[in-house]
C-alpha cells in the first residue's frame, strides 16, 4: 500500500510538472476564464489534462511502435498545432475587451475541451518531456502501478488547471477594460509565436524530409 501511495503521488507530481509551464494552453485557459468563466477556462485545460494522461499512459507502457509513428510525423503534428495556434492568435488579436461576457458561459464547453485535446495531441513533444520525467523520478513500472502511475498523472495535470482557471476567474470581474486590452494582446501575440514557431520547425521538418 505505502509503494502504491508512492507511485501516485510521483504520478501526480509528473502531471503537475508537465502542465504548469505557461505555453499556449496555458495563456489559452487564462484567457477564456477571463472572457468566458470558469468553465470554459477549465474545460479548455482538462482537455490538456486529457491529452497528457494519453501520453503519460504510452510513455508509462514503453510502446515503440507509437513513439516510432509520433518520431516519424512530428512536422504534421505540428503543422497541425501550428494552424490551431495562428487561428486562435487572430482570434484573440480580434477581440475587444469591451465584449468581456461577466456571466459564466457554459454553452461552448466541449469546444473549449476538444481544443484543450487537440492542442495538446498535435505536440508530440510532450511524450518525450514524460520519457525525460520517468528517467529523472527513476520510476519502472508496469501492470497495475503503471495504471496507478497515470491516474496520477491526470490528477495532478487537472489539479493545476483547476487552480489556474480558479484564480483567474476570482480576478476577472475586478479587471480593467485596460488591463484586459493588455492581457488578451500579450496572449494574442504570445499563441501567435507559439503558431509560427511550430509552422516553422515543420516547414524544417518536410524539407529535411524531401532532402532525405
Amino acid at each position: 500500500m505505502p509503494e502504491t501511495l508512492s507511485i501516485l503521488l510521483r504520478g501526480i507530481a509528473m502531471g503537475w510538472v508537465i502542465a504548469a509551464p505557461v505555453g499556449p494552453i496555458g495563456l489559452l485557459c487564462i484567457r477564456r476564464t477571463i472572457r468566458h468563466g470558469l468553465f470554459i477556462g477549465f474545460a479548455t485545460g482538462m482537455g490538456a489534462a486529457l491529452a497528457d494522461t494519453f501520453y503519460g499512459a504510452v510513455a508509462a507502457s514503453g510502446v515503440t511502435a507509437a513513439l516510432r509513428f509520433m518520431t516519424g510525423h512530428l512536422p504534421e503534428f505540428r503543422l497541425i498545432g501550428g494552424v490551431f495556434l495562428v487561428v486562435i492568435a487572430i482570434k484573440s488579436l480580434r477581440y475587444h475587451p469591451s465584449e468581456l461576457t461577466r456571466t459564466q458561459d457554459t454553452t461552448n464547453w466541449l469546444a473549449a475541451f476538444g481544443t484543450g485535446i487537440g492542442l495538446t495531441i498535435t505536440n508530440p513533444l510532450t511524450i518525450f518531456a514524460f520519457i525525460g520525467i520517468f528517467a529523472g523520478f527513476g520510476i519502472d513500472v508496469s501492470g497495475a502501478d503503471a495504471l496507478v502511475l497515470v491516474g496520477g498523472v491526470f490528477l495532478g495535470s487537472s489539479l493545476w488547471w483547476l487552480m489556474l482557471s480558479s484564480g483567474v476567474n476570482m480576478v476577472r470581474d475586478h479587471l480593467t477594460s485596460r488591463s484586459l486590452d493588455v492581457i488578451n494582446r500579450t496572449a494574442g501575440i504570445a499563441l501567435l509565436g507559439f503558431g509560427g514557431y511550430a509552422l516553422v520547425t515543420a516547414y524544417s521538418g518536410f524539407t529535411t524530409q524531401m532532402a532525405g
